[in-house]
């Protein structure tokens, strides 16, 4: 494990979502969706999609079983994620910016964790994609007890790393992640990707992780001290 930094100016550990941040899967699942749904007779709608973006599986499993889907929440669950791998074995669909950032704060010996709900073995596989050990510590959808926008994929991710979670910087993508993050106590960024997110002093909005580097993550920091405390930026 990467030793954290002491700079009062970094973070002590960058905390990352993976589907619409890292990697824009959004899609794949989606296409599963649909076709888990037509497969039962039944219709499934982009905007139905899209309600479902950063939310656990189970909970998107049990709105597929409204719209028709005969199977248990475990066999959904697992049927769209073999889907979406099939996909990403085909094509991975890269954020602009992500990779890059990550490497960056691997050169900057800031400590790393993949935050997704996606099962383990698909976070695994990203991860692999991106390169070896590129995160310190993988926190998934089967490896919490409540998911997204619960707080505690994020407290379990800072309580692995062994860092404060309110030294830590949460990047995210969708409504639930940022509910999560800001939950937790992490300083949070908000990147959109499919979905619109909505300007709230509790987090920052970029538009895209492209050009942005290890000091633009410590000044979010900084500024989400800031607020906190009440003292001007």
């Amino acid at each position: 494990m990467t030793t954290p930094s002491s700079d009062p100016l970094r973070p002590a550990a960058v905390l990352w979502d993976m589907d619409g941040t890292i990697v824009d899967t959004e899609p794949y699942w989606m296409r599963a969706e649909t076709e888990l749904v037509a497969s039962f007779g039944g219709v499934w709608t982009a905007e139905d999609g899209m309600k479902l973006v950063g939310s656990g599986l189970p909970a998107a499993a049990s709105v597929l079983q409204r719209a028709g889907v005969e199977l248990s929440r475990g066999q959904i669950v697992e049927g769209l994620t073999d889907r979406v791998l099939e996909q990403i074995e085909v094509e991975v669909p890269w954020r602009p910016g992500a990779r890059e950032l990550l490497a960056g704060l691997r050169r900057a010996s800031v400590p790393t964790a993949l935050v997704t709900m996606s099962l383990r073995r698909m976070a695994l596989r990203v991860a692999a994609a991106i390169g070896d050990e590129v995160f310190d510590v993988v926190v998934a959808g089967d490896d919490v007890a409540n998911a997204k926008p619960h707080p505690e994929p994020y407290l379990t991710a800072a309580a692995r790393l062994g860092v404060s979670i309110h030294d830590c910087v949460a990047i995210e993508d969708s409504e639930f992640g940022l509910v999560s993050a800001v939950a937790a106590g992490a300083a949070t960024v908000g990147v959109p990707c499919h979905v619109t997110l909505h300007e709230a002093p509790t987090h920052e909005l970029w538009p895209s992780l492209a050009g942005r580097g290890v000091d633009d993550l410590g000044a979010a920091l900084l500024r989400h001290r800031h607020r906190a405390t009440g003292a001007a930026v």
